[in-house]
């Protein structure tokens, strides 16, 4: 039997924890203006899959392993803050620059996968907020309809949310403004990035 109310706490906290932006929706925003929308959503797919996973150690109590360990946090911290860190410098030293063409659609979405899952992983704040959430939350035997009703509002807001973004932002009329604007934007969200991973590594 499914624990309604605490599958409606979790959609409540849930939803408004997601739409906070962080280096998730920076790297929707920038791809859904700089690349393909079929690309921006295969990144949400990358970020979704890591928010599922991230969900489903929280519910499983599997966060603990992070307390009892707090090296493996903080390797974990470290090397999150590194590849944001990379990515932004990677975006200011590009900036402007043309992409390269679209004869390798494959290796794009791949691409665009594993950036929305590195972007999303490597942030260990994330796991706290879902131990938060759940340990607040979930009661302390979940049952099996509970527990995949909680992962189900996670895949559902965070792939709306974040769906819709790279929907909107992927418009055409977007899409030409930023080839207008690229070196400036790229700037933009190459700096934030940057300053969200030297923020995540000092704290």
């Amino acid at each position: 039997m499914i624990d309604g109310p605490a599958v409606l706490t979790v959609f409540l906290v849930y939803l408004a924890g997601v739409v906070i932006p962080g280096p998730n929706f920076v790297a929707v925003v920038h791809k859904a203006v700089a690349a393909t929308r079929s690309e921006a959503l295969t990144l949400v797919a990358g970020i979704v899959l890591v928010n599922l996973f991230w969900a489903t150690c929280a519910i499983a109590g599997i966060g603990v392993v992070f307390a009892a360990f707090p090296w493996a946090a903080l390797i974990v911290k470290v090397l999150g803050a590194a590849y944001l860190m990379w990515f932004g410098f990677r975006l200011l030293l590009k900036a402007g620059k043309s992409a390269p063409g679209n004869n390798a659609v494959v290796g794009n979405f791949r691409q665009s996968f594993i950036q929305g899952v590195v972007t999303n992983i490597g942030n260990p704040k994330s796991m706290a907020f879902y131990a938060a959430i759940f340990s607040a939350a979930a009661p302390t035997h979940v049952s099996p309809s509970t527990f995949l009703s909680m992962l189900a509002v996670v895949v559902v807001v965070s792939m709306t949310w974040y769906g819709v973004v790279a929907i909107a932002l992927s418009q055409p009329e977007i899409a030409s403004a930023y080839r207008r604007r690229k070196k400036a934007i790229d700037r933009l969200c190459g700096g934030l990035i940057l300053s969200l991973g030297i923020r995540q590594l000092v704290q």
